[in-house]
């Protein structure tokens, strides 16, 4: 019986073999024909969102820009993708600091500006919240110039006892 098993496992792992090299070569095709097609259906999408500039400008929609601080870029990107805005990000390392220039499409002029509006409203109030850390450390002051506690009713009875 135990020759029958070792025989068996030799045979079979001399036709695998045999057929890996079809199936790898059968596979190497379908996946080659699978990407054809993806490419085919990806040519008549447009990308939406965040982008490359030559993308954005290869839409033949024109291009506006905006500079922006680099304080917070990903609130920014949060505002633009709620409002479905198709943008992208490029860094002007020629100045010093750096500036941010973001392209968007100048049909999407109204939504920018709306866009842009709130991220600056944002970033004002965010300066103007107070800060929780600051909070915090003031009422552990408070709680350490408070006198002391009396002692408690468990620990009262303790010591009377």
């Amino acid at each position: 019986m135990q020759e029958e098993v070792e025989g068996r496992a030799v045979n079979l792992a001399v036709s695998t073999s045999k057929l890996t090299a079809r199936t790898v070569v059968s596979a190497v095709r379908v996946y080659l024909r699978h990407r054809k097609e993806e490419a085919v259906l990806k040519a008549g999408e447009k990308p939406v969102g965040k982008q490359k500039v030559k993308e954005l400008i290869g839409q033949d929609q024109g291009v506006t820009n905006i500079d922006i601080a680099k304080t917070d870029l990903r609130g920014f990107e949060r505002v633009a993708r709620k409002y479905g805005i198709d943008y992208a990000i490029r860094k002007d390392s020629s100045v010093m600091p750096p500036k941010y220039l973001v392209f968007f499409k100048a049909k999407d002029a109204d939504a920018m500006t709306a866009a842009f509006n709130e991220y600056s409203d944002r970033a004002l109030n965010k300066s103007e919240r107070p800060s929780v850390l600051a909070h915090l450390r003031k009422l552990k002051e408070l709680v350490a110039a408070l006198p002391g506690k009396a002692f408690s009713r468990d620990r009262q009875r303790e010591h009377t006892r």
